[in-house]
Protein backbone atom coordinates (compact mmCIF):
# COMPACT_ATOMS: atom_id res chain seq x y z
CA UNK A 1 0.00 0.00 0.00
CA UNK A 2 2.81 2.38 0.87
CA UNK A 3 5.77 3.16 -1.36
CA UNK A 4 8.27 2.02 1.27
CA UNK A 5 8.27 0.34 4.66
CA UNK A 6 9.95 3.39 6.17
CA UNK A 7 7.16 5.71 5.09
CA UNK A 8 3.76 4.32 6.01
CA UNK A 9 1.85 7.59 5.90
CA UNK A 10 -0.74 6.37 3.38
CA UNK A 11 -1.70 3.22 5.27
CA UNK A 12 -1.47 5.06 8.58
CA UNK A 13 -3.98 7.63 7.38
CA UNK A 14 -6.40 4.88 6.35
CA UNK A 15 -6.04 3.03 9.65
CA UNK A 16 -6.40 6.15 11.78
CA UNK A 17 -9.42 7.18 9.70
CA UNK A 18 -10.92 3.82 10.58
CA UNK A 19 -10.27 4.48 14.28
CA UNK A 20 -12.29 7.70 14.09
CA UNK A 21 -15.04 6.00 12.14
CA UNK A 22 -15.21 3.07 14.56
CA UNK A 23 -15.40 5.31 17.64
CA UNK A 24 -18.25 7.31 16.09
CA UNK A 25 -20.04 4.11 15.11
CA UNK A 26 -19.73 2.67 18.62
CA UNK A 27 -21.28 5.84 20.04
CA UNK A 28 -24.16 5.54 17.56
CA UNK A 29 -24.55 1.86 18.45
CA UNK A 30 -24.78 2.72 22.15
CA UNK A 31 -27.48 5.29 21.38
CA UNK A 32 -29.38 2.88 19.13
CA UNK A 33 -29.16 0.15 21.75
CA UNK A 34 -30.50 2.49 24.41
CA UNK A 35 -33.37 3.37 22.06
CA UNK A 36 -33.90 -0.34 21.30
CA UNK A 37 -33.59 0.48 17.59
CA UNK A 38 -32.82 -2.83 15.90
CA UNK A 39 -32.94 -1.36 12.39
CA UNK A 40 -30.25 1.18 13.23
CA UNK A 41 -28.15 -1.48 14.95
CA UNK A 42 -28.43 -3.63 11.83
CA UNK A 43 -27.29 -0.72 9.65
CA UNK A 44 -24.40 0.24 11.93
CA UNK A 45 -23.26 -3.37 12.27
CA UNK A 46 -23.25 -3.71 8.50
CA UNK A 47 -21.32 -0.47 8.07
CA UNK A 48 -18.60 -1.32 10.59
CA UNK A 49 -18.38 -4.88 9.30
CA UNK A 50 -17.43 -3.58 5.87
CA UNK A 51 -14.86 -1.12 7.18
CA UNK A 52 -13.19 -3.67 9.42
CA UNK A 53 -13.19 -6.29 6.66
CA UNK A 54 -11.40 -3.87 4.34
CA UNK A 55 -8.55 -3.65 6.85
CA UNK A 56 -8.54 -7.40 7.52
CA UNK A 57 -9.71 -7.07 11.12
CA UNK A 58 -11.42 -10.44 11.19
CA UNK A 59 -12.54 -10.58 14.83
CA UNK A 60 -14.09 -7.13 14.66
CA UNK A 61 -15.73 -7.98 11.33
CA UNK A 62 -17.18 -11.23 12.68
CA UNK A 63 -18.64 -9.54 15.77
CA UNK A 64 -20.13 -6.78 13.62
CA UNK A 65 -21.74 -9.43 11.45
CA UNK A 66 -23.37 -10.87 14.58
CA UNK A 67 -24.71 -7.42 15.49
CA UNK A 68 -25.98 -7.05 11.94
CA UNK A 69 -27.82 -10.39 12.11
CA UNK A 70 -29.32 -9.72 15.54
CA UNK A 71 -30.40 -6.26 14.39
CA UNK A 72 -32.13 -7.91 11.45
CA UNK A 73 -33.87 -10.23 13.96
CA UNK A 74 -31.97 -13.29 12.84
CA UNK A 75 -30.04 -16.02 14.59
CA UNK A 76 -26.44 -16.58 13.56
CA UNK A 77 -27.54 -19.25 11.09
CA UNK A 78 -29.81 -16.73 9.35
CA UNK A 79 -33.05 -18.18 10.69
CA UNK A 80 -35.64 -15.68 11.93
CA UNK A 81 -35.68 -14.70 15.61
CA UNK A 82 -38.96 -13.14 16.71
CA UNK A 83 -37.88 -12.27 20.25
CA UNK A 84 -36.66 -8.66 20.03
CA UNK A 85 -35.59 -8.67 23.67
CA UNK A 86 -33.34 -11.66 22.98
CA UNK A 87 -31.86 -9.90 19.96
CA UNK A 88 -31.17 -6.78 22.03
CA UNK A 89 -29.58 -8.87 24.77
CA UNK A 90 -27.35 -10.60 22.23
CA UNK A 91 -26.35 -7.25 20.74
CA UNK A 92 -25.53 -5.92 24.21
CA UNK A 93 -23.12 -8.81 24.83
CA UNK A 94 -21.66 -8.74 21.33
CA UNK A 95 -21.10 -4.99 21.52
CA UNK A 96 -19.03 -5.48 24.67
CA UNK A 97 -17.00 -8.13 22.87
CA UNK A 98 -16.43 -6.08 19.72
CA UNK A 99 -15.35 -3.03 21.71
CA UNK A 100 -12.75 -5.18 23.48
CA UNK A 101 -11.57 -6.68 20.19
CA UNK A 102 -11.38 -3.21 18.69
CA UNK A 103 -9.34 -1.89 21.65
CA UNK A 104 -6.85 -4.74 21.20
CA UNK A 105 -6.41 -4.15 17.48
CA UNK A 106 -6.27 -0.38 17.94
CA UNK A 107 -3.38 -0.72 20.40
CA UNK A 108 -1.58 -3.20 18.16
CA UNK A 109 -1.87 -0.93 15.13
CA UNK A 110 -0.86 2.16 17.08
CA UNK A 111 2.22 0.28 18.24
CA UNK A 112 2.93 -0.77 14.66
CA UNK A 113 2.74 2.82 13.47
CA UNK A 114 4.71 4.03 16.52
CA UNK A 115 1.85 6.24 17.63
CA UNK A 116 0.18 6.16 21.04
Amino acid sequence: MDDSEDDREFSKSIVFGFFEQAEETFEKMDTALEARNLDELYRLGHFLKGSSATLGLTKVKDSCEKIQRYGKKENLDGSPERDEALCLSRITETLKTVKSEYADVEQTLKNFFNST
